[in-house]
């Protein structure tokens, strides 16, 4: 069976996450396993990450098992017709090895958080940042930050429902830059590692924005991280600013030229 990796776009918002439930709830698998339905026999498809409830994806990638050999601009307008109109998007695809799964081959993944400070409530954009009303203190972030870079022990930054077998984690990056928004600023957090923790993400930015609230020094997110204790963490952020944008893998499948190469691994949308 030709296997094929999909680069996935979504808005969470109307999604309860995306890994399928008994329960029958929507979730972004379950909207893509029935679009393949249409098209193919039914399959179970496999994510290189499992967002939360309102986290959206720019940059998803997924893979599935299909009975026929597709022409790949020919699979993602088939898909895509029969996702109409929930608003996920395969934006690219690509036949790849038997050996290639989105999830245990990738070698990273980024993800950005989008904070909004204004007063006025915020319109195009409702469900798609955090909004807070306070001014931040973008270098006072930037300073919590820098305690945060490297392999540590998350144990602060995690959900209590993690199932992680580990605590352990490395973080590689962590960048926050301002932006001109109408009438405020956003901040854009983005934030680079092999893998996450559940709520890792919501956690390490609800603290730092205590931070720039001035609520917190930013030596307190070092003592919060050697605490090792879910009770030291600041408030977990709300998902709606939250996006997968990026999975890194050995050899990016959606660049032909790239493949062909056999090159070093790169970040897949970057």
């Amino acid at each position: 069976m030709p296997r094929y990796a999909l680069k996935i776009d979504y808005d969470g918002g109307p999604f309860n996450g995306w890994q399928r439930q008994a329960g029958g709830q929507p979730t972004v698998q379950a909207a893509l396993e029935a679009a393949l339905a249409q098209l193919d026999a039914p399959q179970t498809i496999a994510a290189a990450g499992r967002t939360d409830a309102g986290v959206h994806g720019l940059g998803q990638v997924a893979h599935c098992d299909l009975t026929k050999d597709w022409d790949t601009f020919r699979l993602i307008g088939a898909i895509n017709a029969h996702l109409r109109p929930a608003p996920v998007s395969v934006v690219a695809a690509a036949r790849v090895p038997d050996d290639f799964h989105a999830r245990f081959s990738a070698l990273e993944r980024r993800y950005l958080f989008r904070l909004v400070q204004r007063r006025p409530p915020v319109t195009h954009d409702r469900g798609l940042v955090w909004q807070v009303l306070h001014p931040l203190d973008l270098l006072a972030m930037r300073a919590g930050a820098t305690h945060l870079i490297g392999h540590h022990d998350f144990t602060t930054f995690r959900s209590s429902l993690c199932q992680a077998n580990s605590p352990m984690k490395t973080l590689d990056e962590i960048s926050i830059t301002a932006h001109d928004y109408p009438h405020g600023t956003e901040y854009r957090f983005s934030l680079r590692a092999r893998s996450f923790l559940h709520n890792q993400v919501r956690s390490i930015v609800g603290t730092l924005e205590r931070v720039g609230a001035g609520s917190w020094a930013p030596d307190d997110v070092g003592r919060a991280l050697a605490a090792k204790d879910r009770a030291a963490c600041g408030p977990v952020c709300p998902p709606q600013g939250l996006y997968l944008t990026d999975v890194g893998y050995p050899v990016d499948p959606f660049d032909v030229g790239t493949a062909a190469l056999g090159a070093s691994p790169v970040a897949i949308g970057a």
